[in-house]
């Protein structure tokens, strides 16, 4: 179990790798982002990217898995007050495998709360060729081991 005070400033998580496929990206933007391009491969094609990518709010979903098997859920996580500066630099494509890293900025136990304390993180996904595709900055609150 992970707690706040496990937590130092330049520590360097990493998430582990997740294979995107082609079924997927299309079920994923069927259910939440049916813009053709990431729906139909066919029409994909006559996009400004040319071919079928993911929805970037896919990509941020493969980074919350990434994220919770790597460290997350077996963690004293309370909640998160929310994600700064979320970047989506590069198409995600069929076939891509992502890995990522997390990188603690900030620690800070919480004043008006003295049981938990917040994580400020720098964060992001880079597909089998080193390319980031993805850049964000989280916020989360975790328990302290040491409540006083």
């Amino acid at each position: 179990m992970r707690y706040f005070e496990d937590f130092h400033e330049g520590d360097v998580i990493a998430l582990g790798q997740y294979a995107v496929d082609q079924e997927e990206i299309i079920s994923f933007g069927r259910q939440y982002d049916p813009q053709y391009f990431h729906c139909d491969p066919e029409a994909a094609l006559d996009s400004p990217i040319g071919e079928l990518i993911a929805s970037g709010w896919h990509t941020c979903s493969i980074f919350m898995r990434l994220q919770c098997n790597a460290f997350l859920t077996d963690s004293a996580s309370i909640a998160s007050p929310g994600v700064d500066e979320v970047r989506w630099i590069a198409p995600v494509r069929p076939g891509d495998t992502l890995s990522g890293t997390v990188q603690v900025f900030e620690t800070r136990r919480s004043r008006s709360k003295p049981d938990r304390g917040i994580v400020r993180c720098r964060c992001e996904l880079r597909n089998q060729n080193a390319d980031q595709v993805l850049t964000l900055n989280t916020a989360g609150f975790f328990s302290c081991r040491n409540k006083k």
